[in-house]
């Protein structure tokens, strides 16, 4: 009997506020600079949610906004500032641990 396989696709397990937070904390340590995971990890998250009405928020088309999030995307610094915030989420900086 041959195997078979399903799409595993991190959106449906985004149920509560705290897998939210733990998926995009390990999203953001494992990004290797050039934030393709974190990008990635926003739109799984955007999806989790209601990504029309997530679009409607920020003031762009659903389209545009899937566009932005995609793996091709490259959404502007504040497109990701406005996307945080209406997914209720705050961006933290803090100093790099030096060792």
């Amino acid at each position: 009997m041959p195997e078979t396989f399903t799409r595993w696709d991190a959106a449906d397990y985004l149920k509560t506020e705290e897998d939210v937070r733990q998926y995009l904390e390990a999203c953001v340590e494992e990004d290797s600079g050039d934030g393709a995971l974190i990008r990635a990890a926003l739109s799984d998250i955007a999806r989790a949610r209601n990504l029309s009405e997530l679009a409607r928020q920020v003031g762009i088309s659903r389209e545009g906004l899937r566009k932005a999030l995609s793996a091709t995307g490259n959404p502007s610094f504040a497109l990701v500032l406005k996307i945080a915030r209406a997914l209720g989420l705050e961006l933290h900086l803090t100093p790099a641990q030096v060792s």
